[in-house]
């Protein structure tokens, strides 16, 4: 049996030995300094990248436009090399998002460097930039409501970031989309849908626009096209949706209606119907504009297309979205009050793991699927 002594003395033996000595805490350092010694060495130099010469778009059809989603892309390199493809493709024209709530995150305080290289970039490459605008800070919003609620309260801010990003892009960018399918409670807040809030909406913004840049050319609306009954309570109609608008006056507050045109099953040629999702159901909104004394003014289809998920019941096989899209860009081209035709979508950063991933022409790696090439052949003529 050890007597108390002993066990003390064994007790501090232990703890002698638990203790790092000066010596070999300076070797332990040493040698982690070493281990990111040879990590810094073996990583990769970063990516140096410029704007490079002022490119030229070479198409046969200048209509020709595809929806980017660089808002979430963080390497500028891959932001140049998405837009030198939509370049390569055809294309003259981009949609890109350009969210309030990124870009003035706090009140009066504005950052432009992600949405400068954006637009920068997109230029160099020759392209013609349609900003979406959009998503709420979380300042001029109520706590814990989603990024689409902005209330008439807070009208005066958009307004006034509608100007700032009016002014800061003056000679860049001339179209600005105000909202997207504010005909869907989804992107209302998840408020009823209210088209005469959304026209008091571009009655605050639209003179607000026009005094910062007379040239800017607003496009509203941005419909989704549904077939949601009168009444219905998570969307409207986007037939009865623009009446409405014309309605509560939006006549002078707008100068294009930017239209989402997708095909779902139907082939391009379809005939537009008012109980049909079809790609050519943009005629009907062309023929309300008409109607309202408004034929003077052009649409440009902002989103549209097809997806050939394999399961997806809206989706249609790969060679028909292949047909379907080279169809509707030779639709828009016939149309003389439509501008631009910007299929959704180029490229997502990351994948989705949804049907969404089927909409792209170009993988997140920067592979282009056949629709690329075949889109990229039509407008070489071929």
């Amino acid at each position: 049996m050890s007597t108390p002594a002993a066990k003390g003395a064994g007790r501090r033996a232990s703890r002698s030995s638990s203790i790092i000595r000066p010596s070999s805490f300076v070797r332990l350092l040493e040698l982690v300094a070493l281990f990111v010694l040879i990590d810094w060495l073996g990583a990769p130099p970063p990516i140096l990248v410029t704007l490079g010469p002022q490119q030229t778009v070479h198409t046969t059809n200048p209509k020709i436009g595809i929806h980017t989603r660089l808002t979430d892309e963080v390497e500028e390199w891959k932001i140049q090399k998405t837009l030198q493809m939509v370049r390569e493709m055809g294309a003259s024209w981009i949609v890109e998002y350009f969210p309030w709530g990124y870009i003035e995150n706090a009140q009066g305080q504005y950052d432009w460097s992600h949405a400068d290289l954006v637009v920068d970039h997109a230029r160099r490459q020759g392209l013609t930039v349609i900003a979406r605008l959009g998503f709420v800070p979380s300042w001029a919003r109520p706590k814990d409501s989603v990024t689409s609620y902005l209330d008439e309260a807070h009208y005066a801010d958009f307004a006034n970031f509608v100007r700032e990003f009016v002014t800061h892009f003056k000679g860049r960018i001339k179209y600005i989309v105000i909202w997207n399918e504010p005909n869907t409670n989804f992107e209302w807040g998840y408020r009823p849908v209210d088209p005469a809030g959304y026209v008091k909406l571009l009655q605050a913004v639209y003179p607000v626009a026009k005094q910062a840049n007379p040239d800017v050319q607003v496009l509203a609306g941005a419909l989704a096209p549904v077939l949601a009954p009168p009444g219905a309570t998570d969307a409207m109609s986007d037939l009865e949706y623009l009446q409405k608008m014309y309605d509560a006056g939006a006549k002078n507050y707008f100068d294009i209606l930017a239209v989402h045109a997708y095909g779902w099953t139907s082939p391009a040629d379809e005939p537009p119907s008012p109980d049909r999702v079809n790609f050519r159901r943009t005629e009907l909104l062309h023929d309300i504009m008409i109607q309202n004394g408004d034929a003077a003014k052009h649409l440009i289809i902002t989103e549209g297309g097809w997806n050939d998920h394999p399961r997806w019941t809206k989706a249609v096989s790969p060679a028909a979205r292949i047909e379907n899209t080279l169809r509707a860009y030779d639709l828009c081209k016939q149309w003389d009050w439509v501008d631009a035709c910007a299929m959704w979508a180029f490229r997502f950063p990351a994948p989705a793991e949804t049907y969404q991933d089927y909409f792209t022409f170009v993988t997140p790696d920067f592979d282009p699927k056949p629709i690329y090439y075949e889109v990229q052949k039509y407008a070489e003529g071929k």
